[in-house]
């Protein structure tokens, strides 16, 4: 196969292989279109290898010790292991499961889901992050599915991996709920009303990545450096490993080793802008994996995308602070977030006073 760009376009997306199919191809090189700068390959990243993220046991959500864990995980590190959860392992292991049979399809199966076929833009199957606008690609395959209801996700999600993400969805509410009540508890936030459960999660998008064992892992990345744009995010990943954070040090990046059942959560851009930078959205990254495939299920709690999101009323009466970033349309944020390749925070910027 030749490896001029439109070849790879073609073999990647036009035929649905994505780098699933070039990894098949125990290629001996990277395609360069894969070859990422010097800066931002493994072997220039600083690892700490004696620090960890927060792990907290959550198995009683009203005990002020775990509600002080977690408030305090949110602003040091924005990024945090919960165990004992209540999302039954069962749950876990299905999603897994299905992940992994929806990337064991025939290419021309998955094509029907690549966003120049697929029925709806809430269904797209993708490579890279978007291969369009990045000058290096990304070692990944994914699917993202927008969540609208549980009738729109049963006609047009993949009937392979429908069923088992809404049970998972579903059974993450109780999460999605506790946390947020603790996080604004955190801001004096006691009462959450109706307005602001729909400013704070009025929308989910649960992506399945997939990430092919690479020849050359030292030469590429899974995914660039990028804080994520929601209010947080609950990942759930295999055994594998390969997701590294930012420290609080702002230099070094620390692993974020797979705990069997844990659930990772990571605050988002919406939530620092709201927080008015009480809790951090972190940059993070994923290393590509020479022997093995991984594969990574985030569920992003979002906005509502027809909200203004901005510093809280209440957190800038508490704190007494001048607001550090203006008002913005959700939809519009995350719009300049797929309009760019992955640069770290760039983003917030976007915002920034």
């Amino acid at each position: 196969m030749a490896h001029e760009t439109e070849d790879l376009t073609s073999f990647l997306i036009e035929s649905g292989h994505g780098v699933k199919g070039l990894s098949e191809m125990e290629l001996k090189d990277l395609p360069k279109e894969y070859l990422q700068p010097q800066s931002e390959r493994p072997s220039n990243i600083k690892i700490m290898e004696e620090a960890s993220i927060p792990i907290i046991d959550v198995s009683n959500w009203d005990d002020q010790a775990v509600l002080k864990s977690l408030c305090d995980a949110a602003q040091k590190w924005g990024f945090f292991q919960i165990i004992n959860h209540g999302v039954p392992l069962e749950v876990l292991e299905n999603v897994k499961r299905a992940t992994l049979v929806l990337f064991a399809m025939a290419p021309e199966d998955k094509r029907n889901y690549f966003k120049e076929n697929s029925p709806s833009n809430h269904v797209r199957l993708s490579t890279s992050f978007i291969p369009e606008v990045e000058n290096a690609l990304e070692w990944k395959d994914y699917l993202s599915l927008f969540y609208v209801s549980d009738d729109e996700a049963l006609a047009l999600w993949p009937t392979i991996c429908r069923d088992q993400l809404l049970d998972y969805m579903n059974k993450c509410q109780v999460v999605i709920k506790s946390l947020l009540q603790v996080l604004l508890k955190g801001l004096n936030i006691q009462e959450i009303n109706e307005e602001k459960w729909s400013l704070l999660s009025g929308s989910k998008r649960i992506n399945l990545n997939f990430y092919p064992k690479c020849p050359k892992p030292g030469l590429t990345v899974g995914v660039g450096r990028h804080s994520d744009v929601s209010t947080f995010t609950i990942l759930l990943q295999d055994d594998i490993g390969g997701l590294y954070v930012r420290a609080p040090d702002g230099e070094g990046w620390v692993h974020v080793p797979p705990i069997p059942g844990a659930l990772v959560i990571n605050i988002g851009d919406a939530l620092q802008i709201m927080s008015n930078g009480k809790y951090k959205s972190i940059e993070h990254r994923v290393i590509a994996n020479g022997s093995k495939d991984r594969i990574s299920i985030p569920l992003f709690v979002n906005p509502k995308p027809s909200k203004m999101i901005g510093p809280l009323k209440e957190v800038l009466v508490e704190s007494d602070e001048e607001p550090k970033y203006k008002e913005v349309l959700y939809s519009d944020y995350t719009l300049y977030f797929y309009r760019k390749a992955h640069d770290g925070k760039g983003t917030l910027d976007f915002v920034k006073i």
